[in-house]
């Protein structure tokens, strides 16, 4: 099915199973530990022996010599995969460094050896036995220091490295009102519940990984790339997934390890990447430095506004594309941005939940703030003021599909109760506590992707969907069912879906914000095929039958869908592909955070008293869902705002705090109130589900509400971030920054 028109009345539109809220259909299986993840398929893989990585210790260089002998003798030790052994690998598409190292050395903690066990523990402590002797090499490690060698990218999301309109240098000089000032972010990491962990097994030479990945068919086709095999000897299985954020959109070490190992010892294997190990050997969302100039009138109109960005990564790695919510979210005739990249040795910095705006906004809203201290305007009321509802780069020819931004701040702020902030910053107390406000605009781009499934009747009037899109914790479960549920006339009970194996029909997958949306338009399509022929079979018009009750209607007749199925059941598979409305529209998800913070007088410690968001995302296909992505996207805006930062030691190029114990997460005490509101909303020009992704629009401007919201506390602005203690004590008891 081609989606190249705006929408019209559907059968989505009736509203009986989706944008209501339901509870998670794959909860029970996940809270009684039923639920089987990569690393537990014990049913498919009984006789599996263990893997355990060896990670290179040095960034950049190469091994010299490797002695395996002591390893090798170790108790139950069956194998040991080194780049001496593994065979002819080719690099995937999607990774910027090999996933085996050796003998070149790219990055710290590269897998250089799995040691293969009949245990973990053998496996571990054999592992320890390996020695290897590297020749090191001189690294980049420090952004800051290579900053000024940094060129434009060449490659990765997020459009042009630089785009312009008018002329900024001009408008910027002329404004009667000019912000100049500089913000950094550092790096972070994904830090998610389940780490990368593979199960693979061969059949002759057919390989089956049960493996944690985001997008599936992505995978597939990586994995055969780099064992240089067909496409059709490698199948993926992923049903569930313990959380990725981005970290596993592709393939890791633990997959190609696994897929190794269990080639040379000739049974299932096991790998796991060890939670110290992740941080520097899968990928991390990579630090950034942010130049933010605006110029505007005295009524805080914007004129000009430019945002130039500096990240690093490894050679051939994507820039952070911070500024991609500036060429969108705010109006002003002149504009100029721009992505610089630096090369560094550090591990792989690529896609982290909202890659681009999470970290562009934790400055851009920031600067808003400033802009509107500078001007003399509420924070909410600026906001309002430069609003534009088309493309402001590419102009009136191209509006928005929907934009209620201007309905989140008002709402969000009435909701929140803004009108009681006091606008000037260490005025309210509380005991030891300075209380503040915050808020800051939230903005993520909707996109969408081509995404099949197929969907069958069974003779008892059951249906079910298969497709390889992957549930990472998000929901996909429940809101495909709602999906198929309403499009077939069932209850949400006689539906069951099965998800992320590669046998099924390819999705979207999981990532971008475009899971939901592209994947329940995937089976909306297919439900239109299956309808067509359970129509056609009752010998009613296809566009005129009705689906509801378990019945097939048209006029006064009426067939079950379960007589029509027959015996053997009824099929049928489509995808949704899409046309150009994304060329002819600006699609994106706006909101506003509202923040509310306490400070201590005396030590600088941070508390979030409450939070609050209004959001407009299209429609909302499951609201309970819907609301558990966005407070956990607000938490994790909270984390990069106070918190989280992967400390890098630029003398040996690895990041030090590589556990739980140092790199530090919100967790539910650090947040006791959370508040979210989704106006009503449509998208006809998004896709038939008039619906567009919510979970990564939460985290978009989360941490700059707190960080507004310490600086109305007490006075101080910080824009290195996170906002730790000993910064707002050094600009305490220094000087304070306005």
């Amino acid at each position: 099915m081609k989606f190249d028109s705006p929408a019209t009345t559907n059968p989505i539109d009736r509203g009986r199973v989706v944008g209501i809220a339901h509870d998670r259909i794959d909860g029970a299986a996940k809270v009684t530990g039923t639920a089987p993840y990569a690393y537990e398929r014990h049913d498919a893989a009984p006789n599996a022996a263990y893997g355990w990585i060896v990670g290179s210790a040095i960034a950049k260089g190469r091994i010299s010599a490797m002695d395996l002998r002591a390893a090798e003798a170790a108790p139950g030790v069956m194998g040991i995969v080194t780049h001496q052994n593994a065979g002819p690998l080719a690099k995937g598409n999607m990774n910027t460094a090999h996933l085996l190292g050796g003998p070149a050395i790219e990055h710290y903690e590269q897998a250089v050896a799995l040691v293969i066990a009949d245990t973990l523990e053998n496996a571990r402590d054999a592992a320890r036995l390996v020695r290897i002797d590297y020749a090191p090499e001189k690294g980049r490690f420090d952004l800051a220091a290579e900053r000024d060698r940094a060129v434009p990218p060449t490659g990765g999301f997020g459009g042009p490295a630089d785009t312009k309109a008018g002329d900024f240098d001009g408008a910027f000089a002329r404004a009667a009102v000019k912000l100049d000032r500089s913000y950094t972010t550092p790096d972070q990491s994904h830090a998610m519940l389940e780490p990368h962990a593979t199960t693979a097994a061969w059949n002759g030479d057919k390989l089956t990984l049960w493996t944690a990945n985001q997008m599936v068919a992505w995978s597939v086709g990586d994995m055969a790339r780099t064992l240089k095999i067909p496409k059709e000897n490698v199948r993926i299985v992923a049903p569930y997934i313990g959380g990725g954020f981005g970290a596993k959109l592709f393939l890791r070490a633990d997959a190609l390890l696994a897929a190794l190992g269990a080639r040379q010892v000739g049974r299932p294997v096991k790998v796991a990447i060890a939670r110290p190990q992740i941080p520097n050997n899968t990928t991390h969302r990579p630090a950034t430095i942010q130049r933010i100039r605006i110029g505007a009138n005295r009524d805080g109109v914007i004129d000009a506004i430019a945002h130039e960005v500096w990240s690093g990564d490894l050679p051939g790695g994507a820039a952070e594309t911070a500024a991609a919510q500036t060429r969108l979210l705010y109006g002003g005739a002149n504009r100029l941005t721009a992505h610089r990249l630096a090369t560094l040795d550090l591990p792989e910095g690529n896609a982290m939940r909202a890659p681009g705006e999470a970290v562009g906004l934790l400055a851009l809203e920031v600067a808003m703030d400033e802009l509107a201290e500078a001007c003399g305007v509420d924070p909410v009321e600026l906001r309002i003021r430069n609003d534009v509802q088309y493309d402001p780069e590419a102009g009136p020819q191209r509006p928005f599909s929907s934009r209620k931004f201007v309905e989140c701040l008002r709402q969000g702020a009435e909701r929140f109760g803004w009108s009681r902030r006091n606008p000037r910053p260490g005025q309210v107390r509380e005991g030891r506590w300075q209380i503040g406000m915050g808020v800051a605009s939230a903005f993520r781009n909707n996109l969408v992707g081509k995404s099949g499934a197929r969907i069958g009747v069974d003779a008892k009037g059951h249906v079910i969907v298969e497709t390889d899109m992957t549930d990472i914790g998000t929901g996909s479960y429940t809101i495909i069912a709602q999906t198929a549920a309403e499009m077939m006339g069932v209850p949400l009970e006689a539906v069951t879906v099965r998800l992320g194996d590669s046998r099924f029909p390819v999705s979207a997958g999981s990532g971008g914000q475009w899971g939901a949306n592209s994947s329940t338009a995937g089976v909306y399509a297919a439900a239109v095929a299956l309808r067509t022929k359970l129509a056609e079979k009752a010998g009613f018009p296809a566009d005129r039958a009705l689906f509801e009750d378990g019945l097939v209607r048209f006029g006064n007749q009426s067939q079950p869908l379960a007589q029509l199925a027959g015996r053997e059941g009824l099929w049928a598979e489509d995808s949704m592909d899409y046309g150009d409305l994304d060329k002819r529209y600006a699609q994106a998800t706006f909101g506003a955070h509202f923040c509310e913070v306490g400070v201590d007088i005396d030590t600088a410690e941070v508390r979030i008293r409450r939070m609050g968001g209004a959001f407009a995302a299209g429609r909302i296909l499951n609201p309970k869902s819907a609301r558990s992505q966005v407070i956990g996207a607000m938490t994790m805006g909270v984390g990069a705002a106070l918190m989280e930062e992967l400390t890098v030691d630029t003398r040996f190029g690895f990041f030090v705090n590589h556990d739980m114990a140092e790199y530090l997460v919100p967790v539910h005490a650090d947040i006791p109130d959370q508040d979210v509101l989704f106006l009503d909303e449509l998208d006809d020009k998004s896709s038939p589900m008039k619906a567009k992704g919510v979970g990564e629009l939460g985290i978009c401007g989360a941490g700059a509400a707190v960080a507004n919201a310490i600086y109305n506390a007490t006075g101080i602005r910080l824009r290195d971030y996170p906002l730790t203690i000993d910064k707002i004590l050094g600009a305490s008891t220094g000087h304070r920054v306005a």
